[in-house]
């Protein structure tokens, strides 16, 4: 079995061995999407490598016994397992397909050991009942093909991390059967990144796109290190119905080592919008796209490259299921902001949109 499968190269046959992240990678990049070039390392990959060296076994071994509501045991059985699995090295038969991905794809970038994100995708993320975003491990800015190889070994880790491990047994998915895929896409260093849900995240209001930006990368937004600006926008009538913007006092973005970190934000750009209203609309605009193509609201993570022309430089980085409003069953109360209410007002009053805006 092929143990890389690249993003543009998506076959449907394999979605039960790229996991969640990388399964929709393929996807949006199939369907047309703005997408960072990359591939995936599949989850046989993952399997074989662990069944080889006997470490699949013991880690199981290791875990049979696990109260994870003891923190102290939780902590010390989980480093524990991570050690064993970063014990075994890549072997030839992954290494060098790896080692022969990462060269291709430095050259359809036009460079040298080109820097990429190595992203966890797990087998068990984004099922219909549950929701594993956030608990696995993500490295920015790797180059060089022996360093990517150790991230895959550190994404494979990260399967046992106290959080994904104490997940499993709160949602009853079985440690056995959870394995990792993991996707190496080209690095994007944007001018701003964030994320949007193609609904209210407040009220679940469908017929709204909710943003969240900030100045940089988005592990920023995402992990919830900085207060974003907030934008929302109507779908149906496609303009910015209310803004927040907030002091954003730090960034990811390389310092003066070539390594992502977190830096203050210059005083000149700390309390102005990160996004002007061009970009605003056309992230709403890419996510309804994803939205479109999945046919249920989405959870986006973009980006906006400097790289590309203006009106073409947002990138899609991952699109989700929204797991919160979508699982809740669809009542429309009286007076409620529906897209039907979200029309009838704004036809009543055309300033709507630019008062909310001003404000």
């Amino acid at each position: 079995m092929a143990h890389i499968s690249w993003f543009d190269r998506y076959d449907p046959s394999l979605e039960h061995t790229l996991g969640g992240k990388n399964t929709s990678l393929g996807i949006l990049t199939s369907a047309g999407l703005p997408v960072p070039r990359g591939f995936a390392v599949t989850a046989e990959a993952y399997r074989r490598a662990l069944s080889d060296t006997g470490v699949g076994a013991a880690v199981l071994n290791l875990l049979t016994d696990l109260d994870v509501a003891d923190q102290m045991m939780l902590a010390a059985t989980a480093l524990a397992a991570r050690e064993t699995v970063l014990s075994i090295p890549l072997p030839d038969w992954l290494m060098v397909p790896l080692a022969e991905a990462y060269e291709e794809l430095s050259q359809r970038c036009g460079l040298a050991d080109v820097p990429v994100a190595v992203r966890s995708s797990a087998t068990c993320e984004d099922q219909p009942d549950a929701s594993f975003a956030g608990e696995h491990d993500t490295y920015l800015w790797v180059r060089g093909a022996d360093a990517v190889a150790e991230h895959v070994r550190r994404c494979w880790a990260s399967l046992f991390t106290d959080r994904a491990i104490s997940y499993r047994r709160q949602v009853r998915y079985a440690d056995a059967g959870a394995a990792m895929s993991v996707g190496v896409q080209e690095m994007v260093l944007p001018t701003a990144a964030g994320v949007a849900f193609t609904l209210n995240p407040i009220d679940g209001d469908r017929s709204q796109v909710a943003i969240d930006a900030s100045w940089g990368l988005g592990e920023a937004v995402v992990g919830g290190v900085v207060t974003p600006d907030n934008f929302l926008v109507d779908k149906v009538m496609g303009t910015i119905t209310r803004r927040t913007i907030s002091s954003k006092t730090v960034e990811y973005r390389l310092d003066e080592h070539d390594r992502v970190a977190e830096v203050p934000v210059d005083d000149a750009r700390r309390d102005v919008p990160c996004l002007d209203d061009d970009e605003v609309l056309a992230v709403a605009r890419l996510a309804r796209r994803a939205e479109k193509h999945y046919g249920c609201p989405q959870d986006v993570e973009w980006a906006i490259d400097p790289r590309l022309p203006e009106g073409d430089n947002v990138v899609l980085l991952q699109s989700r299921p929204e797991t919160v409003w979508s699982r809740k069953p669809r009542t429309v109360a009286s007076g409620a902001e529906d897209t039907f209410h979200s029309i009838v007002n704004t036809l009543r009053d055309p300033n709507r949109g630019r008062l909310a805006a001003a404000g």
